[in-house]
């Protein structure tokens, strides 16, 4: 610990933690609901709703968990938490590898679930190392590992999935291991000791930290527009396959063909653009920006008449992703060093809390629009409601925006207590 704690932590280690920490969830996403289905004797509807179940119950235990590891990120330091989130992945990945019955499968999700800090505590470790001039630019980074992880994952799930379901989770917690090992003998300690504070449960439940983000009015109110945003965005990621299955005929490949274009476009803009983009811009604007961009390209999603149009609007959507470094460069400005890592767990449960209604919301408003009870077509529904939520979204930033200069809050001093 101590020759971790002595080398000097750099944005590097964390882009390497998330890549490979993707990569071996993306191996999952085309074999996960096959293997599920066979579970389930090969019927179709009940094993949809049975990946249903098990994707809610990991974001369930995810929405719990995330405010617990991010407070205790802040009293024992980034690193630790990085290894235990790692390790819940390795073992989560063997279960399923070696499931029996379907039941392991939510004992899995759980474990998983429960120890899914990752994404949190990242931010909260750039938030440790990167000066606030420099945190869009990192946080950036961010989301091109995260592009980076889902161009390879998917796509090598499929080939391994073509030998064997159970191969890709097998790769997955080989990852997951090689990450351990890596964060073990490499990631060093970003929490410096006099920035560290005392773990209280009253932070560290969901409800509870929500409570506490009182003490900083800009985040708030960024909170509620954070949760409404990735609502959205879980929506459009759920009904992806279905709607172009639907709509243009696409199989199994060209779905994948078109994810793995989104990795590509998303992950050339985050690592490329935000760079440029945001520091002009500001991160207010970026922001507004961003949303802005959102709407339009959810609209064009649920309106493109053709398959190719989809390609098209994928490269302008791609430039909505620098409202997320922005947004999370205006939040650490506005929270002291010792508490960052309780407000990324809040942000991650947030997000996990999303994952719960959203898969929900997208396919049965996509099921009601279809049917042939309907005197009408409209496969782009949930399109139209992401469009619509990405709209509040954007009123409750602008809306906390102005509160935060009416009040003159500018970044905080570190906090002493």
């Amino acid at each position: 610990m101590s020759n971790a704690s002595a080398r000097k932590p750099a944005v590097g280690f964390i882009f390497i933690t998330l890549v490979l920490s993707i990569v071996g969830f993306g191996l999952l996403i085309p074999v996960l609901p096959k293997l599920i289905k066979e579970f389930q004797g090969g019927d179709f509807t009940t094993g949809s709703y049975s990946f249903g179940w098990i994707v809610s119950i990991y974001a369930l235990m995810q929405f719990i968990c995330s405010p617990i590891l991010g407070s205790l990120s802040d009293r024992f330091g980034r690193r630790r938490i990085i290894l235990i989130a790692t390790a819940g992945s390795a073992i989560d990945y063997v279960i399923m590898a070696c499931a029996p019955t379907l039941a392991w499968f939510f004992i899995a999700r759980i474990v998983a679930g429960s120890t899914a800090g990752v994404l949190a505590t990242a931010n909260a470790y750039i938030a440790d190392v990167t000066p606030p001039e420099k945190r869009a630019q990192s946080f950036g980074l961010l989301g091109a590992a995260f592009g980076i992880g889902f161009i390879i994952g998917p796509a090598l799930g499929g080939l391994l999935g073509k030998y064997s379901l159970h191969l890709p989770f097998w790769f997955a917690a080989g990852c997951a291991a090689l990450n351990f090992i890596f964060g073990y003998f490499v990631l060093p300690e970003s929490l410096k000791p006099e920035n560290r504070r005392a773990f209280e449960w009253k932070r560290a439940n969901p409800i509870g930290a929500l409570y506490a983000m009182k003490r900083f009015p800009a985040v708030l109110g960024l909170v509620e527009c954070y949760f409404i945003l990735t609502l959205a965005q879980v929506m459009l990621q759920t009904n992806w396959a279905l709607y172009t299955e639907e709509r243009y005929g696409w199989d199994t490949l060209q779905v994948g063909l078109s994810l793995m274009f989104v990795g590509v476009a998303t992950g050339l803009i985050q690592a490329t653009l935000v760079k440029k983009i945001v520091p002009k811009l500001g991160d207010t604007r970026a922001v507004i920006v961003g949303f802005c961009i959102s709407i339009v390209a959810f609209i064009g999603y649920g309106s493109a008449p053709y398959g190719w149009m989809i390609y098209a609007i994928i490269c302008v959507g791609a430039f909505a992703g620098i409202s997320g470094p922005a947004l999370q460069s205006y939040v650490t400005k506005h929270v002291p060093s010792n508490e960052q890592g309780a407000v990324q767990g809040v942000f991650a449960g947030l997000a996990s809390l999303a994952g719960i209604p959203g898969p929900f919301i997208a396919s049965h408003s996509f099921g009601w629009a279809i049917s042939p009870e309907r005197s009408f077509h409209l496969p782009g529904i949930a399109f139209y409601e992401g469009a619509v939520l990405s709209v509040i979204a954007l009123w409750l930033a602008v809306r906390s925006f102005r509160r935060d200069v009416r009040l003159g809050h500018g970044a905080p001093p570190e906090a002493t207590a």
